[in-house]
């Protein structure tokens, strides 16, 4: 049905709007955890390791990645450029996971469809895409039971949308 509704000339994005129950959140007010795509989300995601090169390009004005994944040890050089990576969003930080004792295999995970998942602030909702709207349907359930899956049994209700298309809610 998202694949019918969907009347734009582009490839769209399919998103994944996931309202939670705050009652199982207990003391906190927000949700964060990760999951791996079986299928990816149809971006391609840049990821570059954080190194010397990487900081003098950052000072430059040039910054060619979607995300920064660093070492613990890197963090302190970091410093200097927090001012240009922290309002991107770029700055690596431990709750995204993006600063690994090991930032290969980090990277590799990123690169691979592993996405992270997190409410808005203040509201337990969740919006994120999943897939294009030219995969196969096969891909596109696959990619939302993934993301239900990852999310256990905080899930009230699920919708699904295209990008400036309607939304069309999925009975759990």
């Amino acid at each position: 049905l998202v694949k019918q509704t969907s009347f734009t000339k582009f490839d769209g994005t399919v998103e994944l709007h996931i309202n939670l129950n705050p009652l199982t959140f207990g003391e906190k007010t927000d949700y964060r955890t990760s999951v791996s795509l079986p299928h990816t989300t149809g971006k391609e995601v840049r990821v570059a390791i954080a190194d010397d090169k990487i900081l003098s390009e950052v000072e430059a004005g040039k910054i060619n990645f979607d995300v920064l994944v660093a070492h613990q040890q890197m963090m302190s050089k970091l410093a200097k450029v927090a001012r240009i990576l922290g309002p991107k969003g770029l700055m690596p930080n431990p709750k995204t996971g993006t600063v690994s004792p090991d930032p290969e295999k980090r990277a590799k995970e990123l690169r691979s469809g592993q996405v992270n998942i997190k409410t808005e602030p203040g509201n337990p909702i969740i919006h994120m895409g999943i897939a294009k709207v030219s995969f196969d349907d096969k891909d596109i359930a696959d990619n939302v039971t993934a993301v239900l899956n990852a999310i256990g049994s905080k899930v009230a209700k699920v919708s699904l949308s295209s990008t400036m298309g309607p939304g069309v809610k999925v009975q759990l």
